[in-house]
């Protein structure tokens, strides 16, 4: 009975992804009457141009959104590049990004039969019981904005090989290019991951066994990592910083935002440094709580025991939570440490708060081995954890099943943006002002638009370059259309320029 656990747990994986997302989010086409919103259409815009454009060096340049990395444009690579080869048999506008989200749902309770079965526990009962807890832990649900980092899969692969390697060193085969596709699903899940493989030889070490193998399989995942940055491009880009803006608040595990039982007792997500709290946002759920409470009475004998065996995950899940927690230790609405300016390599992770997701579902494992031998409870609370959750999978099914419409005149614009040879959008993103988001939308809406036929287009909205833009609206503007070009914007003049809605289109 207990093979039934896998086959079970991507049922359960499918039949939410079903419900939260439906089949024309997860396979979109161009034409339709609505469009994507927020940091979605940026990953729509960036697959689409990948899926067109032409194979390059590095692989992962775009060659039509100025050469940008589709790693800095979160084009989720992993299934970006097998789309890209039959992009010849995929419809109009099609992109992967609302097929990544029902993967990583289907994915996610499966993961998590993978890292309990790692840690022992093989039964039936356990192995639903965890795929449920997993599918309700509300840092996952709630990362839905994002495509790339609903990716916690990761992280449980992660843990389940863990716990294999520490047996048996077979495993680092499979480690190691797992350690790639982690990179290229994305960077801040591939750190998590390699920290969660680089505790095997560390634990190992402090039983008092031989690591040096485990150390050599931590060495050629981590190469086989930062290879795969280098030959892909990665390196030699730059974001914005910002360091413990969007860290871990010493609350955040216990505040029960969204929560559908304790929700009313908090208004807000907790926020020490002004930036809202979100990237923060770690709340474990209810059921994860009630089911460490129960482990901590019926499983005591084996803390102690298990805490020495896994010290060196220990010790990484430890570390992870100092970064997330950041140099501006937050606790509830006040900053008590500030431990000043950070090294400056940690300005690459700016929203810090998301390192401690490992440390949840380790403790997820934790409390099912705890409770190996009352498994019922444990059932008993992965159901209080998926009714807990409700608020939240009730807003991503919101969120997935949105229909914005579009403000510009999408049918319209639709030939012409066809027809063009290359695409000029005034202003390009460097020219709008940081607090003007009405302009960024706007930009953003006619890149989506223009993405379903990709033309060569000025600019581009990333989270990294390699070069920064430069503003050089004046000079563009200053210059005859060059043929095929088409010039869109607000407010443009001249021969050639007509007004379509709340846009003038010049060719």
């Amino acid at each position: 009975m207990s093979r039934l656990a896998y086959p079970a747990s991507a049922l359960l994986g499918a039949l939410l992804a079903m419900q939260l997302f439906g089949l024309d989010f997860i396979f979109p086409r161009a034409g339709l009457d609505w469009r994507p919103v927020g940091d979605a259409a940026q990953h729509a815009i960036a697959q689409r141009h990948f899926l067109a454009d032409l194979w390059r060096w590095p692989p992962l340049d775009v060659g039509t959104l100025q050469n940008v990395n589709l790693a800095f444009l979160d084009g989720i690579p992993a299934l970006a590049l097998p789309l890209k080869l039959l992009a010849p048999l995929l419809p109009e506008g099609f992109h992967g990004i609302g097929l990544f989200y029902a993967l990583a749902w289907v994915l996610q309770p499966v993961a998590a039969v993978f890292a309990l079965r790692g840690a022992g526990l093989r039964g039936l009962l356990p192995g639903i019981a965890v795929a449920v807890m997993a599918s309700a832990m509300p840092a996952f649900i709630m990362r839905f904005g994002h495509a790339a980092l609903c990716g916690h899969f990761v992280i449980l692969v992660a843990l389940g090989l863990y716990f294999r390697a520490c047996a048996d060193a077979r495993w680092w085969r499979a480690a190691v290019p797992f350690q790639v596709l982690a990179l290229l699903i994305h960077p801040y899940l591939a750190l998590m991951s390699l920290a969660v493989l680089a505790a095997v030889p560390l634990s190992l070490a402090l039983r008092g066994e031989a690591f040096v193998k485990a150390g050599l399989g931590v060495a050629a995942a981590a190469g086989a990592m930062f290879g795969t940055m280098a030959l892909f491009g990665y390196f030699g880009a730059a974001g914005d910083g910002g360091y413990g803006q969007y860290a871990l608040n010493l609350l955040s595990p216990l505040w029960p935002f969204r929560s559908a039982t304790l929700g009313w007792l908090v208004a807000r997500e907790v926020d020490a440094t002004g930036h809202g709290g979100w990237e923060g946002y770690n709340w474990l759920g209810l059921g994860l709580w009630a089911a460490l409470l129960a482990g901590a009475v019926v499983g005591r004998a084996r803390i102690a025991p298990g805490l020495r065996a896994h010290l060196g995950l220990v010790l990484a899940l430890l570390g992870l939570t100092a970064i997330a927690i950041s140099f501006r230790v937050g606790l509830g609405g006040v900053v008590v440490v500030d431990l000043g300016a950070a090294p400056g390599f940690l300005e690459q992770f700016r929203a810090s708060g998301r390192f401690f997701w490992p440390v949840g579902y380790a403790l997820m494992i934790g409390a099912a081995v705890l409770l190996q031998q009352r498994p019922v409870i444990f059932a008993a609370c992965a159901l209080v954890q998926f009714v807990d959750a409700a608020p939240m999978r009730a807003a991503l099914s919101a969120w997935a099943h949105e229909r914005a419409p579009w403000t510009i005149e999408a049918e319209a614009l639709r030939p012409i943006l066809r027809d063009a040879g290359q695409i000029t959008l005034i202003p390009s993103w460097p020219c709008i002002a940081q607090e003007d988001a009405a302009s960024r939308i706007l930009s953003l809406e006619i890149l989506l638009l223009a993405s379903e036929t990709p033309r060569p287009v000025n600019t581009m909205y990333a989270a990294r370059w390699r070069t920064p833009p430069r503003c050089t609206d004046a000079e563009t503007l200053a210059r005859p259309l060059a043929p095929g070009e088409v010039r869109i914007g607000p407010g443009l003049s001249g021969s050639g320029c007509v007004a379509l809605g709340n846009l003038s289109v010049c060719r």
